[in-house]
């Protein structure tokens, strides 16, 4: 029909999804952003009702102002912007510079918080990209993660009228090009300092037990990561510990901060951590383990305590990706 609207068409889209930020360091925005993220039915499997109570009258009542606490340490003066906002950026633009062209157009979204999901789809539907590929930034899949990325991708999408093709990239915890690069960066760490660690830890953000004992594979992922890496590094041993629980409850073991304070006890006084699951330096890289970690070992005995920096926005993590996406196109 002559009268039909214009309908841009004939390109793919790639969005890479982070899991999000507050806007800035203030209490609302803080606020906010733990809103969305706490009422993720996927993230708390609780009463829905009662935990609405809970987290309302109380979680984001006292809780906003410690996590602006934590977030203050890390913020990028330079940028005005998180950590993981800005290394996600640059990976998407690195990413495009590499592999980009016409009709292809490569960005980033953020589960929670902003640039959403919902914003960057429709903006790539408008610019005529009739096939989206979806990279979530979670190594280890896990249901609080990767599938809740992809929820709210259909959510997105069951409310377009004329959906583009989807395609969704699965975890990679064991993908060659990532075990190597994270190797490549502990070796590269190892070098600039001037001590020799006595272990290696290996912390990864948690889950409630509970997840784990009702199926999520997301532990035996974890573990998959480690064994790879101490395959192909062999010079320090590498634990897996887990990171970031929240709440009463059990969570996997065995636990990053109790880890941390005992080592020295057992005689591990030089201590190197490095943190596979996240794909951007962020809040629990640079404060809960860098400074929070860090102070906990060295009060507890330790001698020496370094973080190896995520893969962040490094050419072999670019590599990665573009191998990744590279399969869908």
């Amino acid at each position: 029909m002559k009268d039909h609207p214009r309908v841009n068409f004939g390109k793919t889209g790639i969005l890479l999804i982070n899991l999000g930020t507050p806007d800035s360091t203030s209490w609302w925005d803080i606020r906010k952003y733990l809103k969305e993220f706490l009422s993720d039915r996927r993230v708390i499997e609780v009463n829905p009702i009662l935990w609405q109570i809970i987290l309302n009258l109380f979680i984001l009542t006292l809780r906003p102002s410690k996590t602006a606490h934590a977030y203050k340490k890390i913020w990028r003066k330079d940028t005005n912007e998180s950590p993981l906002l800005y290394f996600t950026r640059s990976q998407s633009a690195k990413l495009n510079n590499k592999i980009g062209k016409e009709n292809l157009i490569i960005d980033f979204a953020m589960r929670y918080g902003n640039p959403s999901i919902k914003l960057k789809l429709r903006e790539l539907h408008e610019l005529g990209c009739e096939n989206i590929i979806i990279l979530p930034l979670y190594p280890q899949y896990a249901a609080a993660t990767t599938a809740t990325v992809c929820d709210e991708v259909y959510r997105t999408f069951m409310k377009m009228r004329w959906q583009p093709s989807l395609q969704i990239i699965p975890h990679y915890e064991s993908e060659d090009l990532y075990i190597n690069a994270l190797v490549k960066s502990i070796e590269t760490k190892v070098k600039t300092i001037n001590w020799k660690p006595d272990l290696i830890i290996a912390s990864y953000h948690g889950i409630p037990k509970k997840y784990f004992d009702k199926g999520d594979p997301y532990h035996c992922y974890c573990q998959k990561t480690t064994r790879l890496m101490k395959e192909k590094y062999t010079s320090f041993d590498i634990q897996t510990t887990f990171q970031s629980r929240f709440g009463p409850q059990e969570w996997l073991t065995p636990y990053t901060d109790k880890t941390l304070e005992n080592l020295p006890k057992k005689g591990v006084k030089n201590l190197l951590v490095i943190c596979p699951g996240f794909a951007s330096d962020c809040v629990e890289t640079l404060e809960e383990i860098n400074i929070q970690g860090r102070e906990s070992f060295l009060d507890n005995g330790g001698k020496n305590f370094d973080l190896v920096p995520c893969l962040n926005d490094s050419e072999d993590h670019i590599n990665l990706f573009e191998k990744l996406v590279k399969k869908y196109i």
